[in-house]
């Protein structure tokens, strides 16, 4: 009889649907119907990059081997630390024969002075013709005018040999050191970048449609560092510059926006996110909606709610997401008004 039971039991089950089992068995998805706040969306984003006001790539203006490489990426220095040495054996030997003519030229002049002297003394006593000294005198120009150009040799060895070594500009960070010790530095060729970290900036290339609104509301224009600690939400700008030119090919301007100094885990490079102040309310504004935080489904880079179709099956959707006020999120794009969102993403997904 047990028996008996269970299989009808079993065939029962066989003829009902299995989204009634589910229902039978699970809470139902508490549902969040999108509104609007009847507020505009009045702002713009734009992809920004952070930028340090001073960054420099040293490199040197003669050619040889790294003998010596006293600095690594990250390492503080200060003004005029010596951060590499170039061999510059050939250039001291210049240096010693250059300063070994300069004492051969004066010697060479000092005997003309003397032969000069004495011509002088014999025309004085008319012993001698005036062609003769004339003579003598030219041999004592020439050997001066021969003293001043090779010690202006001189001067540019011992000037050159000082481009063997690299120092600091000025004090800061080392960003980047592309060469190893017994690599060939050429002319030109960066050896070591540097930049100053108390002077940092966000770069941006704006739309020349929203130079105007950044112009008129210098105050309006915010920025942030998605995923950078303490900074990812929105933040006012200290000082905003626009520059006067537009790319004629992109047709952007670029504005820079100056930041505080001592902002941790912001560096050259990292990401940044601006807002601006776009077009007037009426001019093609969007109202702003929002949800709940919690109702946010974040995968590796994609970041989207589960919405409920028809037939109240939830399917995953991608969002664009705005600023965060509180518990709330703004949805820039990726949902209308009347949708409906699944409240908890964690038993909808179950659900699929």
């Amino acid at each position: 009889m047990m028996r008996t039971t269970l299989l009808s039991l079993s065939v029962m089950a066989a003829f009902v649907p299995q989204g009634l089992l589910w229902a039978a068995d699970a809470p139902p998805l508490k549902v969040i119907t999108v509104q609007s706040t009847g507020q505009t969306h009045n702002e713009s984003t734009v992809d920004a990059v952070v930028e340090a006001v001073r960054q420099t790539s040293l490199s040197t203006q003669v050619a040889g081997a790294v003998v010596a490489l006293h600095v690594k990426a990250g390492d503080r220095v200060r003004a005029g630390q010596e951060l590499l040495r170039i061999d510059a054996r050939a250039a001291h030997q210049n240096v010693i024969g250059a300063g070994a003519q300069v004492e051969a030229a004066q010697a060479n002049l000092a005997v003309a002075s003397k032969e000069l002297e004495r011509q002088k003394q014999l025309l004085q006593k008319q012993y001698i013709s005036q062609a003769a000294f004339d003579r003598a005198q030219a041999q004592w120009d020439a050997a001066k005018a021969q003293l001043k150009a090779l010690q202006a040799q001189n001067s540019a060895a011992q000037t050159q040999s000082g481009f063997f070594v690299v120092n600091a500009p000025y004090a800061g960070v080392v960003s980047d050191v592309p060469v190893t010790l017994g690599d060939m530095a050429m002319p030109g060729r960066p050896l070591v970048t540097v930049y100053d970290p108390t002077a940092m900036r966000v770069t941006a290339a704006v739309p020349q449609g929203l130079l105007a609104g950044v112009q008129a509301q210098p105050k309006g224009v915010r920025y942030e560092f998605p995923g950078v600690t303490g900074y990812s939400t929105p933040q006012l700008a200290s000082q905003i510059q626009v520059l006067p030119s537009v790319d004629p090919v992109t047709h952007t301007g670029q504005i820079r926006l100056s930041l505080p100094t001592g902002m941790v885990g912001v560096a050259p490079g990292v990401f940044a996110r601006v807002w601006l102040p776009g077009a007037a309310a009426g001019q093609g504004s969007a109202e702003r909606v929002y949800l709940p935080t919690s109702a946010i489904v974040r995968r590796a880079e994609m970041t989207g709610v589960y919405v409920l179709d028809a037939q109240g099956k939830p399917s995953l959707r991608q969002l664009r997401l705005g600023q965060t006020s509180g518990d709330r999120v703004e949805v820039l794009s990726g949902l209308r008004p009347k949708d409906k969102v699944a409240a908890e993403p964690q038993l909808a997904g179950a659900v699929r």
